[in-house]
């Protein structure tokens, strides 16, 4: 049975491996005249293309001249639409199985710069010392500045073993920072989980094929090892997760589920709705949820952060997420690639755009950055991306926060408050009487 995968991105991290297309062209009396300009437009880049492959200083390499014009066409739309050859596409789909070389660095595109939104744990990035809010200029000898996002990522990404070198520009740095990495294999865990005392702490790094399978697997060991009458919650840490797989996202919202819509995608006509629903069985047997968030958490993880907080099925601590409520379609191109082409919006069970505004915190916890990181800018936001779809519901302030997590647990004050409200030591806040949820009055 074939599989429809929907794509929800940040960055150029996922894929699909099976997707279902559908277009359609709408016709209209004004399509004669449209048709026109669109012929003469093509006639010019035509003869553009044959005067540069002609008559420029040195022969140009005409794949690639092809390449950027597609991804400048692309890139004139939003920052998360691009063009991805055969062995980007390849790269991509290996991304979605949680495995695949590179450095380990998650990235998004900021005025014409690759900008890092943070360093996957325990990968060849992290151990380098590089930091979130730190620009991408180099990539060895590769300006990547004006590039797009996606040749970026494919010049970092490589076979295991083979070294690069990453210029960087580190705000309240005067000089440019290099550094010299070895690729490795990065083995994504898409869950890490424990057991703090009373409370089961679960978070999910990012939505691949095994993230539902992980989670389900990590809240039955939770369970076999705290009996249900004294395990108090859980806590769900979507903190600094770029997003993923759609039908991930779905699945992990209905583990807290029994029933309602979870997610609405809405394309450019109006019939192009697709809902998706939970189904009966809340794995969790309703124990109270607190989730977290900060500005690292955008696309699928704010899926699962809206469901559960417009369904006051748990409380979401933290900061303002990313707000990016784009839905890429994967179109497959056979031997020449693929194309990600953004293709609709996505609305929670409310009817909330998160697109440029984020998910809005139940409860507003601020992370204190330590010394090394004071000054620096390590506030992310889709409002703040060139050329970003504007939401419905975007306002001035904008979406985002600040991204960072302490690795030290003890200096986590976000997930500090977490237990607390679980373990109801929280003065000021109470959970609701008429809910199972534990939603703040």
């Amino acid at each position: 049975m074939l599989r429809k995968i929907i794509l929800v991105f940040v960055g150029a991290l996922f894929g699909s491996t099976s997707m279902i297309m559908v277009q359609t062209v709408a016709s209209s009396g004004n399509n004669s005249g449209l048709s026109e300009n669109v012929y003469r437009q093509l006639a010019i880049f035509g003869d553009i293309f044959e005067r540069v492959r002609a008559q420029y200083v040195t022969p140009p390499d005409e794949k690639k001249l092809m390449e950027n014009a597609i991804n400048g066409m692309l890139t004139s739309l939003d920052p998360h639409s691009s063009y991805m050859n055969a062995e980007a596409t390849k790269d991509m789909r290996a991304s979605t199985k949680g495995e695949f070389g590179g450095l380990g660095i998650e990235v998004t595109m900021e005025n014409e710069v690759i900008k890092v939104i943070a360093p996957i744990d325990d990968t060849p990035a992290s151990k380098a010392g590089v930091l979130a809010g730190d620009q991408i200029v180099k990539i060895d000898d590769f300006d990547v500045r004006g590039q797009t996002l996606a040749k970026a990522v494919e010049k970092m990404r490589g076979e295991a073993g083979t070294n690069l070198k990453l210029t960087l520009v580190r705000k309240g740095i005067d000089k440019p920072i290099e550094l010299s990495l070895m690729r490795a294999i990065i083995k994504i865990k898409a869950v890490r989980y424990r057991v703090d005392k009373d409370i089961g702490y679960v978070r999910i790094i990012q939505f691949t094929e095994q993230t539902y399978d992980d989670l389900k697997k990590a809240i039955a060991d939770i369970q076999s090892k705290v009996s249900d009458n004294k395990l108090k919650g859980y806590v769900l840490d979507l903190r600094l997760n770029p997003g993923g797989l759609l039908d991930q996202a779905v699945s992990v919202s209905d583990v807290f589920l029994d029933k309602g819509e979870i997610v609405s995608t809405r394309g450019r006509e109006q019939q192009n709705v697709m809902r998706f629903d939970a189904h009966s069985g809340d794995l969790t047997h309703g124990k109270p949820v607190v989730v977290l968030i900060n500005g690292g958490s955008a696309s699928a993880a704010e899926i699962v952060a809206g469901a559960l907080q417009d369904h006051h099925r748990a409380t979401v601590l933290g900061t303002r997420s990313f707000g990016k409520g784009s839905v890429q379609t994967i179109i497959p191109l056979g031997e020449n690639g693929a194309l990600r082409l953004t293709t609709a919006l996505y609305y929670t069970p409310l009817g909330r755009s998160i697109q440029g505004k984020g998910i809005a915190p139940d409860i507003t916890v601020e992370q204190p950055l330590p010394d090394a990181l004071k000054g620096y800018n390590v506030n992310y936001g889709e409002s703040e991306l060139r050329g970003h779809i504007k939401g419905k519901e975007e306002d001035e302030k904008g979406s985002g926060s600040a991204a960072y997590v302490p690795k030290d647990p003890k200096d986590d004050v976000q997930l500090n408050e977490a237990f607390k409200l679980l373990r109801g030591e929280v003065s000021n806040v109470t959970f609701s009487s008429n809910a199972k949820n534990g939603v703040p009055n």
